[in-house]
């Protein structure tokens, strides 16, 4: 135990202090106090986090909690003084809200049941009362016991699932442990399903439709109503993990919705309304129908569709102007992505990154900072169906990582930082293989050592939008956070709220932020670029 606990001590020593072989970062430890000061003691990173969440959520891209949001953002930094606050469109398809939605189980007994509709569903015009039945599906050839016999029924499409007791972590905070990890490189995983979009959400592209399509085409030809699941499984970490945590997502009413209601295309709300129930409430109807006794259910779904417009996908975008009359027009960029999923109010994803984020500008404003560079803020639409909004803006701005077309201003772009993962502390950032900038970082979070912020870690993290510039060669770095309750309850779930989120981390998280922002805006040279990805 006592080895164990001096080998930490020698890691964050050596990750404290800067590498005898660095140059040194010429740090403005005055600004840096004036930085902590306002965003520790005057912090309106909750206000905004409010406002995201409690009265413009959920941001679904494409639909009006978004656009309303942004209308706040851009008031906000018209407020506050920042440059050229805007929107940059980039085509998305047709956008999607829910109106009503209400499911009660009717027979054998009356019970109001928990369950979200998956983003994107049509709705059922109207309240519907229909048999509820279990159907299993696994091959083609499954089609034929079932044909016939589903007309103006509810289908259950998955197996029960076992409701464990709950047990082990689900508040995570960063561990001795984690930090010796966090200095690995883990092994190779293979396709980490970024091209794909996120969660798996990505389309088959092959000859012909695939089984899921294929399904989905029986259960319409058969005239079923709608389409119910309970989820995914419990033991599961949230998309682009960059830990290996592991641990039981906790049920009791918490709904991790999946199946996809439909298609954003021209052909969208021509599918199956689909619901995904709470776990206890779906495994009731599977073990009362395994009884030979009738199931029967009520279901309200109302939806409304918008048109593709030049609007309907968009980033929110603003600057504070850099002042040196040779760096001005570099650029240090943060980021987060502005929007959510249907089923909470987007608090912990990502309405705290986006607010960490503008809460960073908001103090470098209110301190007098001038910076060097300019620092711009990108607050990214689409980021749920695919990184959209920030590959987009970095076709548009930068350069096409499917030919390796740079722009010029690629050359001009110093760096971007991005958070998304939750409402927990800054403990420190991921290299993404970018081994030179090591040593730089190091030195930053020395001033922040009194903040918690203690690592620096070498592996390459997926799946949010800082890969869309890494792409590109560009620096591009994700922070470290405790990851708290985001991987086990709130994570794409009907409890992504407000009250999930932690104030103090919070405040903590904006403040450094605006640190390293200001450093890299300060600071002589660009930050080190890894080689260009081949073509």
């Amino acid at each position: 135990m006592m080895m164990r606990v001096l080998t930490m001590s020698l890691l964050l020593a050596l990750v404290a202090l800067p590498s005898a072989q660095a140059p040194v970062e010429k740090l403005d430890l005055a600004m840096i106090a004036k930085i902590k000061e306002e965003g520790l003691t005057r912090s309106q990173v909750m206000d905004h986090i409010g406002w995201l969440s409690d009265v413009y959520g959920p941001r679904l891209t494409g639909g009006p909690g978004i656009m309303q949001a942004s209308e706040w953002a851009l008031a906000k930094f018209r407020e506050w003084g920042l440059a050229n606050p805007h929107r940059e469109t980039f085509p998305f398809g047709k956008g999607w809200s829910l109106v009503r939605f209400s499911v009660h189980l009717v027979e054998p007994q009356i019970e109001p049941l928990i369950g979200f509709p998956a983003a994107w569903t049509p709705g059922t015009n109207g309240p519907v009362v229909a048999d509820v039945v279990r159907v299993a599906i696994a091959t083609d050839a499954d089609f034929e016991k079932y044909r016939g016999t589903l007309k103006g029924k509810i289908v259950l499409t998955q197996p029960a699932r076992e409701v464990r007791m709950l047990e082990g972590p689900f508040v995570l905070r960063m561990t001795a442990k984690d930090f010796e990890e966090a200095a690995t490189v883990p092994p190779a995983r293979g396709n980490t399903g970024d091209e794909a979009g996120r969660g798996g959400r990505g389309r088959g592209r092959g000859d012909g439709p695939t089984f899921q399509q294929r399904l989905q085409q029986f259960y319409k030809g058969e005239g079923v109503v709608a389409l119910f699941n309970r989820g995914g499984e419990s033991d599961t970490a949230a998309g682009g993990s960059d830990l290996s945590w592991r641990h039981q997502r906790p049920d009791g009413g918490t709904i991790f919705p999946t199946g996809g209601g439909g298609s954003r295309g021209a052909d969208a709300g021509t599918g199956l309304p689909t619901v995904t129930l709470a776990v206890e409430h779906y495994n009731r109807m599977v073990r009362v129908l395994a009884r030979n006794v009738p199931v029967r259910v009520e279901l309200n779904v109302a939806t409304r569709f918008y048109d593709e417009t030049t609007g309907n996908g968009f980033n929110v975008i603003a600057e504070l102007p850099g002042t040196d009359p040779v760096l001005k027009d570099e650029i240090v960029m943060l980021g987060a992505h502005f929007d959510s999923v249907a089923s909470g109010t987007g608090a912990t994803d990502n309405a705290t990154g986006s607010a960490a984020m503008m809460e960073a500008l908001r103090i470098l404003k209110t301190v007098g900072a001038r910076p060097r560079r300019t620092i711009r803020i990108g607050l990214w639409g689409g980021e749920e169906e695919g990184l959209l909004g920030s590959r987009a803006y970095v076709r548009e701005h930068l350069g096409d990582p499917a030919t390796m077309a740079l722009k010029p201003a690629h050359e001009k772009f110093s760096v971007y930082f991005n958070s998304d993962n939750g409402t927990g502390r800054v403990r420190g950032i991921w290299l993404q293989s970018n081994l030179e900038a090591a040593p730089i970082f190091r030195q930053w979070i020395a001033p922040l050592k009194d903040l918690d912020v203690a690592a620096v870690g070498p592996r390459s993290v997926t799946s949010t939008d800082h890969v869309s510039f890494d792409a590109l060669g560009l620096p591009a770095f994700q922070f470290m956070v405790d990851r708290l309750e985001y991987n086990s309850r709130t994570h794409h779930s009907n409890m992504d709220t407000f009250d999930r989120v932690q104030d103090d981390d919070m405040i903590q998280q904006a403040t450094v932020v605006a640190v390293f922002a200001y450093n890299a805006a300060m600071r002589d040279a660009k930050l080190p670029r890894k080689p260009l990805p081949a073509k």
